[in-house]
């Protein structure tokens, strides 16, 4: 049975979960599917349309309204659903590979500079979360208490 275009961004949202994006490959989201690297580009031009792909899914589900607070803590919330969740979406939106809709529909509500802003800085803030979860999960340094409220914090000073 084919893959479809459908099957490989969840394949690759699954190898993420599992293995992080640092092992993320083409390889081994074929071996995923049960497919040979090879075909993954009937669906894909390269890893970077996939990692852009993947982005997309991962804030596919984020309701973007005038509350842009609950709207970034949405955003945050879906970006820590997954696995370097955080990470995927600033390299695609650094090398504008995706997430282009999620950013216009926060300028509907503000303006293109507070979009901007407001994108980097959760996505920012989520991904240092993410690595400093995933670090004391292992011991590598002690949990943090206050991410949840210095996101919180800065978000504020943001809106004001």
């Amino acid at each position: 049975m084919a893959n479809s275009l459908d099957d490989v961004v969840a394949g690759s949202l699954r190898v993420l979960d599992s293995y992080g994006l640092e092992f993320c490959t083409m390889r081994r989201v074929a071996a995923e599917l049960g497919v040979q690297p090879g075909a993954l580009y009937h669906h894909v031009a390269d890893k970077q349309t996939l990692l852009g792909l993947m982005a997309d899914r991962i804030v596919a589900d984020v309701e973007v309204d005038a509350d842009l607070a609950a709207t970034s803590a949405r955003l945050r919330d879906a970006m820590l659903a997954v696995r370097d969740g955080a990470e995927v979406v600033a390299t695609t939106a650094a090398f504008r590979l995706g997430v282009f809709a999620l950013e216009e529909a926060l300028a509907a509500h503000s303006d293109r500079d507070v979009a901007r802003t407001l994108l980097l800085y959760v996505v920012g803030h989520t991904q240092a979360t993410q690595l400093h979860r995933q670090a004391a999960a292992v011991g590598i340094v002690e949990p943090d208490p206050d991410l949840d409220a210095s996101f919180e914090r800065g978000l504020a000073i943001i809106l004001r």
